[in-house]
């Protein structure tokens, strides 16, 4: 579904100031408003909102939502999040959703080797000993001539992978259904997969096809050592499973998403022996904001003219 400018919906509402003085002029006719989702009494005149066609949603703001029912002359919806499955059912009949695809694959990219570097060479370790004043060298695991499965292989797993490849692991892909031309392999493959897996990453998005994929029976096919990571959503892992098997110490984990999200102060996840916990940041470094004011600005030239908008997801 591609964008349609109704007759009043002149306008757009946007979360950030001022991107016209580093990106060139806005275009004639179309009315930019600023939210940012979360300043109190922010929120513009109702008059502004009756003639918002396009919104693009403040970043990670997850009640941002509540300014829905107030746009009624609403058209398109452009997230800043490549994850919008939770979003799509709360959006009015006759509204496109648009998605921030690309705009956190260097991002995540970079966190979740980031992620894998500081397990395999023990960093938290490190950090320890620094703080207690210890000295205590001891060898550790590499990267170098791993083999690393990327379960969820799109742009984000892309990326992953140029950032693996030059640390000299072997990667293989997987996706939701087979890819031969490209050398992607489909789900249904883990169980021969995992046995000579080092490393697995998941990269899937929240739907009811991939929460719970990986559970019991996947990790127990993983070989003893290895490293579960999870940059994608936490509802995709089984956590009580992940659990068992970190603390008997056979698997080890590092994650940037939990189930439960946040994960509790009191949650035994924390403290399991070879665990490392990143509270949902992988997306969300320095890289991404220049990203997404392009984006931002491009759909907002778009919206003016009548073109169709980028990265539109599809409603079922």
């Amino acid at each position: 579904m591609t964008s349609a400018v109704h007759h009043i919906a002149t306008d757009v509402l946007l979360p950030w100031p001022d991107l016209d003085r580093r990106h060139g002029p806005w275009p004639e006719g179309v009315g930019v408003h600023v939210w940012d989702g979360v300043t109190p009494g922010s929120e513009p005149a109702e008059d502004v909102l009756a003639r918002i066609g396009l919104w693009v949603m403040p970043y990670a703001v997850p009640d941002a939502v509540r300014l829905l029912p107030r746009l009624p002359n609403l058209r398109a919806v452009q997230s800043l999040s490549a994850g919008v499955e939770k979003l799509l059912p709360q959006l009015p009949a006759g509204v496109a959703l648009h998605n921030g695809r690309g705009l956190h694959d260097a991002s995540t990219a970079e966190h979740a080797l980031g992620l894998i570097l500081a397990a395999q060479r023990d960093l938290p370790q490190w950090v320890a000993d620094q703080a207690a004043g210890r000295w205590e060298p001891h060898f550790t695991r590499s990267l170098a001539d791993c083999r690393v499965t990327i379960v969820g292989y799109g742009s984000i797993g892309a990326a992953l992978e140029q950032r693996l490849l030059a640390c000299e692991a072997h990667v293989v892909r997987v996706a939701r259904r087979a890819r031969p031309e490209q050398d992607v392999h489909a789900v249904a493959e883990l169980p021969k997969l995992l046995p000579h897996t080092d490393i697995v990453v998941l990269v899937l998005p929240e739907n009811p096809g991939t929460v719970g994929l990986f559970g019991a029976e996947e990790l127990a096919a993983l070989p003893d050592g290895a490293l579960v990571v999870n940059v994608g959503r936490g509802r995709t892992l089984d956590t009580d499973a992940l659990l068992d098997e970190t603390s008997a110490g056979r698997l080890r984990a590092a994650l940037d998403v939990t189930d439960p999200e946040p994960l509790p102060a009191d949650h035994p996840l924390r403290h399991a022996p070879g665990v490392l916990l990143t509270p949902h940041v992988a997306g969300g470094s320095a890289a991404f904001r220049p990203r997404a004011e392009r984006l931002i600005v491009e759909q907002v030239r778009r919206f003016a003219a009548g073109r169709p908008l980028l990265h539109p997801f599809p409603r079922a």
